[in-house]
């Protein structure tokens, strides 16, 4: 199962050369991770990552310029690998149809993180759990 957000396409996302900046794909790999994870972990589990999560490493390949649009742009976000303290995430962004070839394919190491001791921490079992609800590691070279 992958988690789908519908991220906005803004006019001021765009650069001199007339498509969505590099930058902002960042930002919208933002948003729609922070939907998954606070926004919908949080509605099964409140107390899901309260504690907090930094993000420890992020790639990502530009596949295809996207110009602007009235429509959003589709981020899905699924987790590739599960460790006790570590969550890989990749994403898509692209359109609702799976035949269309996505603008970027992204992937993000996001660490669980306690924010009053500054560390790394464990997973807990909820957020262990709902995780493993969205893991798929089927594109994995």
């Amino acid at each position: 199962m992958r988690h789908i957000y519908e991220c906005p396409v803004r006019w001021s996302d765009m650069d001199a050369f007339g498509h969505v900046n590099n930058v902002v794909f960042l930002r919208y790999l933002e948003e729609a991770r922070i939907d998954f994870m606070f926004r919908l972990a949080r509605r099964e589990e409140p107390s899901s990552f309260t504690g907090g999560s930094v993000v420890a490493r992020h790639e990502i390949d530009y596949v295809r310029p996207l110009v602007h649009r009235h429509e959003p742009v589709t981020v899905q976000t699924w987790v590739t690998k599960l460790g006790a303290a570590s969550i890989d995430l990749a994403y898509e962004v692209g359109e609702d149809d799976p035949a269309v070839r996505p603008y970027v394919r992204a992937s993000s190491v996001v660490v669980p993180y306690d924010l009053e001791n500054e560390r790394p921490r464990r997973l807990t079992p909820h957020e262990k759990s709902f995780l493993e609800g969205y893991f798929d590691d089927s594109h994995l070279g």
